[in-house]
């Protein structure tokens, strides 16, 4: 849905909610596709949402919209409805779904809803619930289509068609007795094969599975480097126990991508911070800029050590923000370039220190050009304070000229280094590497920059 069309929906509905329409209304929310009422459910007030949810006919509909909103409009909407509604809804989902949605709740909120299931539902909800929520079995579907070896190719085929109410059949998993995953079979192969024969026949063996605390990111990673759909879930006995769908990997990928931005920033992990309210923006984003504020306070603190020198050289102050800017800006680049690398999987133990000496060589050489350039303005500058009558004598140009091309070098040296190495060792202490992004590296980058900078001036002027 483009833009326009959201403004003139959302406008669609007010103008038809004040003149107390209610009929064209209900109308109109029946012919909206679930994932655009979600959207549009972004630019309404809560009691708009609410009353329009009330609105949708079938429980079905609202267990599809329930399931594309955002986290803190679906607490809006279980805190307004009642309880025996939400049931009745939930029975309309996936339990994946179901189990993402009820996390979302307070633990006494979980439990109360778990209560008023039955007792089927609530097993299968609380088994799934005891995954973390970023692990596989956090976000698998335990109602997985498999079908036993022996059956025949018509016998399955017969299956498929009744198997309506299962998670999307991509693949046929084959199981043992024991329900032991033993292969895989793909609708292609299984329309193109004899109806006699058996699945063992035609089934392939080596089938690519994943354990329920496995990361959701790997799961992501996995299913990408193997174009898979679905993804079947084992347990360490090899029984097969559910399956992700590629629904849930693009709610992965699209979480941990919006997740890894928020960090480069700054900004934590919360990937609703846009629809806080302005307290809870303010909480979620000042301990980061406390970071960069203490930063910032160190770096002024290096800057008032060298007052006499500056005092001096007053043209010194004004490449501080050029070295520190740059020096952050390709110690990020480096950072997120490594960042991705290490989800795509193309950074590893094995490239790790030919890509660290990559990046250092692209950052010396980058450095190395600047350097020439700033050296040069420097020295036209300084040799304009000089000819001005200011106490610089034409050494003085030349020491200034070269010293903050040297600064300027080893900055974006440092910082092309730091930013590389720092996602690296993130990730080898399993702490995301998305962090190494953000304030950690732009502020220790700024930080040395200037004091390099300043020890490298007061060396040459002082020689």
């Amino acid at each position: 849905m483009r833009n326009n069309e959201v403004i003139l929906l959302v406008d669609t509905y007010r103008k038809l909610h004040r003149r107390g329409a209610k009929v064209n209304l209900i109308n109109i929310i029946d012919k909206t596709h679930p994932a655009d009422l979600a959207l549009l459910f972004r630019s309404f007030s809560q009691h708009e949402r609410l009353y329009f949810f009330s609105l949708i006919k079938t429980n079905e509909q609202k267990a599809e919209v329930l399931s594309e909103v955002d986290d803190n409009i679906i607490v809006e909407i279980l805190h307004s409805v009642k309880r025996d509604e939400i049931i009745n809804i939930f029975r309309e989902m996936d339990y994946d779904d179901e189990s993402s949605i009820i996390r979302l709740l307070p633990q006494e909120e979980q439990q109360e809803l778990l209560n008023l299931m039955k007792d089927e539902e609530s097993r299968e909800l609380e088994a799934l619930m005891e995954y973390d929520e970023d692990t596989a079995g956090g976000i698998m579907n335990p109602e997985v289509f498999h079908l036993h070896e022996n059956l025949t190719v018509a016998k399955a085929t017969e299956e498929i068609q009744k198997s309506a109410d299962t998670e999307m059949v991509f693949y046929i998993y084959v199981t043992d007795e024991r329900i032991h995953l033993i292969g895989v079979v793909s609708l292609r192969q299984l329309i193109l094969n004899d109806p006699q024969k058996k699945l063992s026949d035609i089934m392939v063996e080596d089938v690519v599975s994943i354990r329920p605390e496995t990361d959701q990111e790997e799961v992501a990673r996995l299913t990408s480097r193997y174009n898979f759909v679905a993804v079947p879930v084992v347990d360490d006995e090899n029984k097969l126990i559910g399956v992700v769908t590629v629904d849930d990997i693009i709610d992965v990928l699209r979480e941990e991508a919006t997740e890894d931005l928020l960090q480069m920033a700054g900004l934590g992990r919360d990937t609703d911070i846009i629809l806080k309210s302005v307290w809870g923006s303010i909480k979620k984003r000042f301990p980061w800029l406390l970071a960069t504020y203490i930063g910032g306070l160190i770096a002024a603190l290096v800057i008032g050590f060298f007052h006499d020198l500056l005092g001096s050289f007053v043209i010194l102050i004004s490449f501080i923000p050029i070295i520190a800017g740059m020096g952050g800006n390709i110690g990020t680049q480096s950072s997120t370039i490594i960042t991705r690398g290490l989800f795509t999987g193309r950074v590893n133990p094995d490239t790790t220190w030919k890509i660290v000496g990559k990046e250092l060589r692209v950052g010396i050489t980058l450095g190395l050009i600047y350097g020439i350039i700033l050296g040069g303005i420097a020295f036209l500058l300084s040799y304009v304070f000089h000819a001005n009558g200011y106490d610089y004598s034409l050494t003085n140009c030349i020491e200034l000229s070269i010293a903050i091309a040297i600064g300027i070098v080893i900055a974006m040296s440092l910082a092309t280094f730091t930013g590389t190495l720092a996602p690296i060792v993130f990730n080898s202490m399993k702490i995301d590497p998305a962090i190494a992004t953000g304030p950690l590296v732009t502020t220790t980058i700024d930080i040395l920059g200037i004091l390099i900078y300043l020890s490298i001036a007061t060396g040459l002027i002082h020689l």
